[in-house]
């Protein structure tokens, strides 16, 4: 009997290592690396152009330097993070709808890769800006673009760009960040006389 006992022990132990050493797999979710970002603090900018605004203190003015840009066209970009807000502006010869309609166009080129564009309104009788935000929904190039005008003399395209494959779900974080920082543009923006 005592042998039995031991034998059945012994199966036991034996039974209880070999379960206890087998390692369940269990797959980790895809991710994406944390960013961490600074706090809002915004700066203003007048320089030699037809128009003044605030920008972010981690933000840099940077004259466009690509093939065909023009006079008083900037970059604010933002190194730490691979993006910018391309800016470009225009002076108007009664050709307006002209460039409202290359906007249009220029923010609707993205339909393909958008899931949605919201068109919002812009209206500051104040300082007497005036367009439309262009919020872009999905894995577009660009998930925010942008015109404002005085509707007479000046008219100002902009867009937020990241030097990084589209991906909604891996860029939203900067997205959201950095679309605060649009809008907070917008709303300082002023035509200079």
């Amino acid at each position: 009997m005592a042998n039995i006992i031991k034998a059945f022990c012994f199966i036991s132990f034996a039974i209880s290592i070999f379960t206890s050493c087998k390692q369940v797999y269990t797959p980790k979710p895809s991710g994406y690396l944390r960013t961490d970002f600074p706090e809002k603090k915004y700066q203003s900018y007048k320089g030699a152009m037809p128009y003044s605004f605030e920008f972010p203190v981690y933000g840099e003015i940077v004259p466009d330097k690509q093939k065909g840009a023009e006079p008083f066209w900037i970059n604010i970009e933002f190194p730490k993070y691979n993006g910018k807000i391309h800016l470009s502006y225009k002076k108007l010869n009664k050709n307006l709808a002209n460039y409202i309609e290359e906007t249009r166009k220029l923010a609707y080129k993205h339909s393909s890769k958008a899931d949605a564009i919201d068109e919002v309104i812009i209206r500051n009788d104040t300082t007497n800006v005036y367009g439309i935000f262009y919020d872009i929904k999905g894995n577009a190039a660009s998930s925010v673009q942008f015109f404002v005008t005085d509707s007479n003399k000046n008219f100002l395209r902009g867009a937020l760009y990241f030097s990084a494959q589209p991906n909604k779900d891996s860029l939203a974080p900067a997205i959201v960040f950095f679309r605060k920082d649009v809008e907070h543009f917008i709303q300082t923006l002023k035509w200079q006389k």
